[in-house]
């Protein structure tokens, strides 16, 4: 990676522009054109540099203050036709399996964000009738943690 491409890294470690042109705001910062920008992305995704981008909610900032890991034993078997179905529910934003212990029964892991614990239940509810599943425990969140990523390149921004 030369200095642009670790410039363009840490420009989009930063808040992601909530407008019409976001890469347009972002080549603009670091100095070069958005054509250019969107290239060199294209070219550290296809040699695998960047893996992925996503977004991290601030769900109690929106509105969204309950939230439970619900877990769930889930037939082996069973494991991807449930998470299909959970996964489609617009409440859930993480859905994956774990490998059971003794003093832990539970295999399947299902992260719930409503705007109250009773929409949160009801929610819950749903997706044990759907999915025939009723051996379940619901792990209401007591406080945010402080949500953080991997920050690459930060000495190259300070010469920057």
């Amino acid at each position: 990676m030369d200095e642009m491409d670790k410039k363009i890294v840490i420009a989009m470690q930063d808040d992601f522009p909530l407008c019409a042109d976001p890469y347009q705001q972002i080549a603009a910062k670091i100095g070069i054109g958005e054509e250019e920008l969107l290239r060199r992305l294209k070219r550290q995704f296809a040699e695998g540099k960047i893996r992925k981008m996503g977004a991290v909610l601030q769900h109690r900032e929106v509105g969204f203050a309950a939230n439970a890991l619900c877990v769930w034993v889930v037939p082996e078997e069973r494991l991807e036709e449930v998470g299909r179905s959970m996964a489609a529910c617009s409440a859930v934003t993480h859905c994956y399996s774990r490998i059971p212990v003794p003093e832990w029964p539970y295999n399947f892991y299902v992260m719930i964000h409503a705007r109250t614990r009773k929409e949160c239940e009801a929610m819950v509810a749903e997706l044990s009738r759907k999915t025939g599943l009723d051996n379940y425990d619901m792990l209401f969140s007591t406080r945010e943690w402080k949500k953080t990523s991997m920050r690459y390149f930060r000495e190259v921004g300070k010469n920057a």
